[in-house]
């Protein structure tokens, strides 16, 4: 399992889409944006702790066509082959149902791996859940679009 199978968020710019009532509001969709920024610094830093806080028990990710577990996810941040040097999230945009909210955008990863430098474009959808006053994930799915040729 690749470290990149955890990049699903950060926040530089940011572009959250007001949400609609019933659901969260503005000081939700902040939080949200906040969390996203939380887990892109903490997956540069390999910060175990972070991703402890943030991903909620039964946990489950799905990177194109693989499956991993929350035990997974976290063993792969700590001490997974790859390493990111920078993240960033692009275009996010957050989407409320109640005590549900998804958010979606791009991840753009820049880092070093077993086969060299990667610049990595993620197209992102993760589901957060408001359980006790704090949101926590619950699903993630990253898709690695094909790298782009320069023109």
């Amino acid at each position: 399992m690749r470290l990149s199978l955890i990049l699903g968020c950060v926040a530089l710019p940011l572009a959250a889409q007001a949400p609609a009532a019933p659901g969260p509001g503005a000081s939700d969709t902040r939080t949200l944006l906040a969390l996203e920024d939380q887990w892109a610094a903490a997956l540069v830093r390999r910060d175990g702790a972070t991703f402890e806080r943030l991903l909620a028990s039964g946990f489950v990710y799905t990177e194109n066509d693989q499956l991993s577990t929350r035990d997974a996810v976290l063993r792969d941040i700590v001490s997974g082959a790859d390493t990111a040097e920078a993240a960033h999230n692009e275009g996010m945009v957050v989407h409320p149902f109640g005590t549900t909210a998804v958010v979606t955008g791009w991840l753009i990863v820049r880092g070093h791996g077993p086969n060299g430098r990667f610049d990595r474009h993620y197209r992102f959808t993760d589901t957060w859940v408001r359980r006790n006053d704090r949101w926590q994930i619950v699903a993630a799915q990253d898709y690695i679009a094909p790298a782009r040729t320069a023109p």
